[in-house]
């Protein structure tokens, strides 16, 4: 039977962290736990379950600190865990039986996600595949009975066990503020740096989801500088001149807004949040056939890139409170 180091950083999760480590006790095998600054009792909580509890100095990367705690693992596997996160009973007796009957080539685990939408969480599924599990030592084998060469890929496997994912009020603020820091950061040359493609895109969907009004001036200085770079995918600058548009309207930039808008539109790459913030400015401004058909835009002509609740739910309710059934353009072919 394989053993199971969980793994977590924590900082001011009292109000949380029972209820996790409570569902998953019987489970692990160890549990390390780094606190990277609470100044409530998550730490006194902690060490209720386990004498592995660490401190780290923040660095700002929570790659850092993930990192630093897989580091105390011990065991054959690691479980990582977020002070947010619960399982169910038949979840807990389904991770149990997994020790007993896991193959250890098995490299990846991945488990469900649950409750994204219910909890306004930047993740557009409400159920959707994580990797959860990890083998800590992943060694390396040939393979081919001739020509052998080395496998380089893990041996990944899905199991249908459900994390009930429960953020917290602040979560999606803290995360806002780790963006704009990444946004300000300069390259050796002076000149500010790009991010990566997915932390690039999270940030638009986080602004999207969860952004306030302080939030859209550093999201417009930086999608409307990536919108202006020339080496990147369309799919990439499509986001950025939508996002550019999307924080402009949202900071009351009517100029930013227009200027972006128009050449989504013209380059035929306008998603349905554009289109429902094209709504929303027109309805704004009562010119409600307007707003009208941008919301029917959203509905039928766009496609969602941030937030899938922009291509229904959204202008649907939007529609409707102009007077238009919009149920009758719900079911996207």
């Amino acid at each position: 039977m394989i053993t199971v180091s969980v793994c977590m950083i924590v900082k001011n999760e009292e109000e949380r962290l029972c209820a996790c480590l409570d569902s998953l006790r019987d489970f692990a095998d160890e549990i390390i736990i780094v606190d990277t600054g609470s100044t409530d009792n998550t730490k006194e909580l902690a060490l209720r379950y386990t004498d592995k509890v660490f401190d780290y100095e923040w660095t700002g990367s929570f790659a850092d600190a993930r990192n630093y705690c897989f580091g105390k693992a011990t065991c054959d596997y690691i479980y990582t865990a977020d002070a947010d996160e619960t399982l169910d009973n038949e979840n807990q007796d389904k991770l149990r039986a997994l020790k007993e009957v896991m193959d250890e080539k098995v490299d990846i685990v991945q488990m469900y996600y649950c409750n994204q939408l219910e909890n306004n969480t930047i993740y557009s599924f409400d159920r959707e595949l994580r990797p959860k599990l990890y083998k800590r030592v992943r060694g390396f084998e040939f393979e081919g009975e001739i020509h052998e060469m080395v496998r380089l890929e893990p041996r990944v496997i899905e199991l249908d066990i459900d994390i009930i994912h429960k953020p917290g009020i602040g979560h999606a603020s803290r995360d806002l503020k780790a963006f704009e820091r990444m946004a300000e950061r300069e390259g050796s040359d002076g000149m500010p740096e790009i991010m990566d493609e997915r932390l690039e895109h999270i940030y638009a969907k986080e602004l999207v989801i969860a952004g306030e009004y302080e939030n859209y001036e550093p999201g417009y200085k930086y999608f409307s500088r990536v919108a202006e770079l020339d080496y990147i995918g369309m799919e990439r600058l499509g986001i950025a001149i939508n996002m550019a548009a999307i924080c402009a309207a949202r900071r009351g930039d009517n100029i930013g807004f227009m200027k972006y808008a128009l050449r989504a539109a013209a380059g035929n790459i306008m998603t349905s949040e554009l289109a429902c913030e094209l709504g929303t400015y027109y309805e704004s401004m009562h010119d409600l056939n307007e707003a009208c058909m941008w919301y029917y835009n959203a509905l039928r002509e766009c496609e969602p890139a941030m937030d899938i609740n922009y291509g229904a739910k959204v202008p649907a309710e939007a529609m409707e409170r102009l007077g238009v059934d919009a149920t009758i353009y719900l079911d996207r072919e």
